[in-house]
């Protein structure tokens, strides 16, 4: 039988597991499993293609891949749950940077076609954009620089210069692929423009960075696959392209915003509303907050960031049994953009092992939240600020949120007063049916448990 016939039908076996891995991914309880599939077909896919392009010299490659999965292995499972947004932040810009390398070996070789440089180009590009905007991202997500957008005078008029640059150097590489000046340059300038994508967005819209960076990622691949003339990396990187492309989508839909402004909110004029927040706050201690959840029948559970910073998921949980013996019904309302990166607060819940079916999508639960006799917030701040119905010229009017205040009764766990990741001061606080329960979450959980063990 003909060796690249065999080549090419693994090559499409691969492809089909990475579908069916990615399919498995959209649901917790069988992402493990797609997960193991997806790198399986990785695994398949990489001693094919040493196989096909007949490189009997394994050493180095043996190494560099028992270097990675150390260094993999290393940071997941040293990974705070509060950090993960930070390391598939970085995931996605080594993807990006391995992409530059894939492009830049493809330009030196000799006798480069038009078509090859032109696509080494275009991996070269994306790439670099993917690695310096995702190592941005990290820095903003990590507060290491600040998360707030960052703009400077002529910021619209640079963008326009170095779009025009890296045109311009692109025509001459592609014209002359072996030069090492060209190279750098539009690599430099693609890491360049990288920054500049990335500066202007505030933290708020992270989630959607980080699944538009997967999304280049993505695409980097691809061409590098167009480049190497190597269909199973182009079916991969067009994969996890739209895949990240349909996840931003998804994500900008839930905000009411368009991707177009989401990237280029940074340059827009900030709107200030008239209305103020009237009310006062009601602090409430944990002892005296059990009392009305042991009377609860019914307890919805709204979870964002400072759940992942307490790491109080395990104790929710734990509590959630309580009331479930005690008769309640306990649900979790979950906003696709809670957290810092997508699927945030579903990790964590699956972490502790909370059953999927008790978790509802903000459109599903909406509707229902007038007949919850307590809605307990841990940590989440702009994804229940109804200053997003109320409030027109609020930064965040018109994003849809996740409607709180409508329930019976709204506990808010936070340590204190501060705003959520967009800035907004919210409204929440000071209703009339809102108490605040200040402190570290998992303890306040704790407390609410003790109660009801005593």
């Amino acid at each position: 039988m003909d060796i690249q016939l065999i080549i090419n039908g693994t090559y499409v076996l691969s492809a089909c597991l990475f579908i069916f891995g990615l399919k498995l991914l959209s649901h917790p309880e069988t992402a493990r499993r797609g997960n193991r599939l997806s790198a399986l077909a990785m695994l398949i896919a990489i001693i094919v293609t040493l196989l096909d392009q007949q490189i009997m010299s394994f050493d180095m490659i043996a190494v560099a891949a028992l270097l990675g999965a150390l260094v993999g292995a290393f940071a997941a499972k040293r990974v705070e749950m509060t950090s993960m947004p930070e390391l598939v932040s970085l995931f996605n810009g080594i993807g990006g940077l391995a992409s530059v390398g894939v492009a830049w070996a493809s330009l030196m070789a000799d006798g480069v076609s038009t078509f090859v440089a032109f696509v080494s180009f275009l991996a070269l590009v994306i790439g670099g954009v993917t690695f310096s905007g995702s190592v941005l991202a990290w820095g903003k997500l990590s507060e290491r620089i600040v998360g707030r957008p960052i703009v400077f005078k002529g910021q619209v008029v640079t963008n326009i210069a170095v779009l025009l640059a890296l045109l311009v150097s692109g025509y001459l590489l592609v014209t002359a692929p072996n030069s090492l000046n060209m190279q750098l340059a539009v690599l430099l300038i693609a890491l360049i423009m990288g920054l500049l994508v990335v500066m202007p967005i505030g933290g708020a819209d992270m989630p959607v960075v980080i699944s538009l960076l997967n999304s280049y990622s993505g695409l980097a691949a691809c061409a590098a696959g167009f480049a190497l003339k190597n269909n199973l990396l182009i079916v991969a990187g067009a994969l996890v392209g739209a895949s990240g492309i349909i996840l931003t989508s998804i994500m900008c839909k839930a905000m009411n915003r368009s991707l177009v402004n989401v990237l280029t909110s940074g340059f827009q004029p900030v709107v200030t509303s008239d209305m103020k927040i009237e009310g006062e706050i009601k602090p409430l201690s944990a002892d005296d907050a059990f009392y009305v959840l042991e009377a609860a029948q019914s307890v919805l559970v709204i979870p964002g960031y400072g759940m992942a910073v307490a790491q109080a998921q395990h104790a929710m949980k734990e509590l959630q049994g309580l009331l479930e013996e005690n008769g309640a019904e306990v649900a979790y309302a979950i906003h696709p953009v809670a957290g810092r990166m997508p699927g945030h607060m579903n990790v964590l819940l699956a972490e502790a092992d909370v059953a999927y079916e008790q978790l509802f999508e903000m459109d599903e639960i909406n509707p229902r939240i007038d007949g919850f006799d307590v809605a307990i917030v841990i940590g989440a701040n702009d994804v229940v600020n109804p200053a997003a119905r109320e409030m027109k010229g609020s930064p965040i009017y018109g994003m849809p949120v996740i409607n709180a205040d409508l329930a019976r009764n709204v506990f808010v766990l936070k340590r204190g007063m501060a705003t959520g990741f967009a800035g907004v001061d919210n409204p929440l606080f000071f209703k009339d049916n809102t108490r605040m329960i200040f402190g570290d979450a998992k303890d306040t959980l704790n407390a609410m448990i003790r109660q009801f063990a005593d």
